[in-house]
């Protein structure tokens, strides 16, 4: 066995440090620690390096069940000869139960601090110690715990193995990514829940240790809508190795070392359907980008045929390969709702895309007005849910809608104003917060004036005012203003108006602005707004970029407990 055969190898940790332990002298020099990948379970799928770190190594170390039997020690058997100390490390627990005061973790955290320190003594003899792993050593494999309680104490080398991801595609013969694709690495042990909120989100996907969790992970690829063209591989590349489709699996038939792999969908080609099997989704993608689409949005469009919607909405959607996108303006929901319903009869999948929540002043109605009337009353719809304008623009600020409150458009091209300004006389009169949305365009000049004039008759001129635009776009600008100076210039199709009640509080928390009565006499004085909370050091304006509030920034709230009258 060499000592010094990696030499030139990348390492961690230092050599410099000499042995104390006892049974050693103080010249003793370190022995180096190898966490050695031997890939999938072929032997002749291990690399170069690894026959190379094992052949030469003083001990060779590796983990099985109480039976003995080790599959990362038959991997590497042709390597091991009979001058290598062999380390078994077993496992004190695998699929059973224990009696350990801390459960199974408890276990684990003993066994593994134990072996450590039993490499240890051999790494402090000056002894190189060869760690097998099966796959990749960092990758889900248990070699990690030494690493984590050696590496930072002795000379240190990781040499990488194929992961059974890499083997399970490659049996398969078919890409697991491509493009702009990404991939998604599961274990099955998660909740069935979050399986399926993160395959519906996902391009590509691979569900690692299955075994008694398949019938859970089954149920989320299905609920994810990825059933079809789920594929499992067991033991690749090894004895016994077994492919086919999820779908097919007997679940009483899967051990642990199997996976479910999600493949590329970029040029997959589409799934035959019958006429009657198609269906349109409405979805929300949230006020802005990628960051405020919800899993089953992402889940939603990514198994759509078809997106269906403005312009500006759908270029938020990343384009996927054999994916029909149909878009158009802003001003025509209804032709757009019948030509989805339309689509969908014929037995597309189909993703109506509109911003913020669907249901909210967005496509949801239009669609379900269509829905409703021959000849698509039988064409299934469903309505998933996005992040409103209102609560986006809320929480940039803090919370001041806290308490209740009402969402009025101020648009008049769907119902006169003299409705619109009976409703904002209501809700003010009522003490609510109110959140306006399409507060004005290039068209409509005169509503945000004229709703200040009505709100005015019903609030303090201090008021504070949320006036949010393009809330998480590149374009983003939130101030916090008095009702009395909020300008109707500043104010377009873009922006979202949140007028407080009279106990909303704007205050600047810390740094001086607010003192002692800024909080107190805003929430209980008798006009509801205390000087402190409005004033001048309570509003001004601020931009916000990351949604953060610090201390000396402005925050508003509205309070949980409104005073009794």
């Amino acid at each position: 066995m060499s000592a010094d055969m990696s030499a030139d190898s990348p390492t961690t940790g230092t050599s410099t440090r000499t042995s104390t332990s006892p049974g050693t002298t103080n010249d003793t020099p370190l022995g180096k620690l190898y966490g050695v990948g031997l890939g999938p379970g072929d032997p002749a799928l291990m690399t170069v390096r690894a026959v190379q770190v094992i052949a030469e190594a003083d001990v060779i170390a590796y983990h099985s069940a109480r039976h003995g039997r080790s599959i990362a020690r038959s991997i590497a058997a042709d390597h091991i000869g009979p001058d290598h100390i062999e380390e078994p490390l077993v496992y004190p627990v695998t699929t059973g139960t224990t009696d350990h005061p801390g459960g199974y973790r408890g276990a684990m955290e003993e066994f593994y601090g134990e072996s450590a320190a039993r490499l240890a003594v051999h790494l402090d003899a000056g002894r190189t110690v060869a760690v097998l792993a099966e796959g990749d050593p960092l990758f889900y494999g248990s070699y990690m715990h030494m690493h984590k309680r050696l590496a930072d104490r002795y000379p240190t080398e990781v040499i990488p193995g194929v992961t059974s991801v890499s083997a399970a595609a490659a049996r398969l013969g078919t890409p697991l990514v491509e493009g702009e694709e990404t991939l998604t690495i599961l274990p099955g042990t998660l909740p069935e829940e979050e399986l399926t909120a993160r395959l519906a989100s996902a391009d590509s996907a691979v569900v690692m240790k299955l075994g008694r969790t398949f019938p859970a992970v089954r149920r989320a690829v299905e609920r994810a809508g990825r059933l079809a063209d789920a594929r499992y591989v067991e033991r690749a590349t090894m004895s016994g190795e077994r492919t086919g489709l999820l779908a097919d699996t007997d679940p009483d038939s899967v051990p642990y070392f199997s996976v479910a792999v999600l493949p590329s969908r970029a040029d997959a080609r589409p799934t035959p359907r019958p006429a009657d099997t198609g269906e349109v989704v409405v979805v929300g993608t949230g006020p802005a980008g990628p960051l405020w689409l919800t899993p089953e949005t992402r889940g939603a469009l990514a198994a759509a045929d078809d997106l269906v919607g403005y312009t500006t909405y759908l270029d938020r959607v990343p384009v996927r390969p054999g994916q029909r996108r149909h878009g158009s303006d802003n001003k025509v929901e209804s032709e757009r709702a019948e030509f989805a319903l339309e689509l969908a009869r014929r037995g597309r999948h189909v993703a109506v895309v509109s911003g913020g929540d669907p249901g909210v002043f967005a496509m949801a109605t239009a669609v379900l007005e269509a829905a409703s009337a021959d000849p698509y009353t039988d064409v299934p719809v469903r309505v998933l849910p996005g992040v409103t304008a209102a609560n986006a623009a809320a929480a940039r600020v803090g919370a001041p809608l806290g308490h209740d409150y009402a969402v009025i458009s101020l648009s008049d091209r769907l119902k006169p104003w003299d409705v619109i300004a009976e409703r904002l006389h209501a809700a003010a009169a009522a003490d609510l917060v109110l959140a306006l949305y399409n507060p004005g365009s290039r068209s409509r000049t005169w509503q945000v004036g004229k709703a200040r004039e009505l709100l005015l008759e019903h609030r303090a001129p201090d008021t504070p005012v949320v006036v949010g635009r393009d809330v998480g776009g590149a374009e983003e600008s939130v101030r916090i203003v008095r009702l009395g100076d909020l300008d109707p210039a500043q104010v377009d199709m873009r922006t979202i108006l949140l007028v407080g009640s009279s106990q909303t509080v704007a205050v600047r928390r810390g740094g001086g602005g607010a003192g002692e009565a800024g909080v107190g006499e805003a929430k209980v004085g008798e006009a509801g707004v205390g000087k402190a909370g409005v004033g001048e050091a309570g509003v001004g304006e601020t931009g916000v970029g990351d949604g953060s509030r610090g201390v000396g920034e402005e925050v508003v709230w509205t309070p949980r407990r409104y005073p009794p009258s």
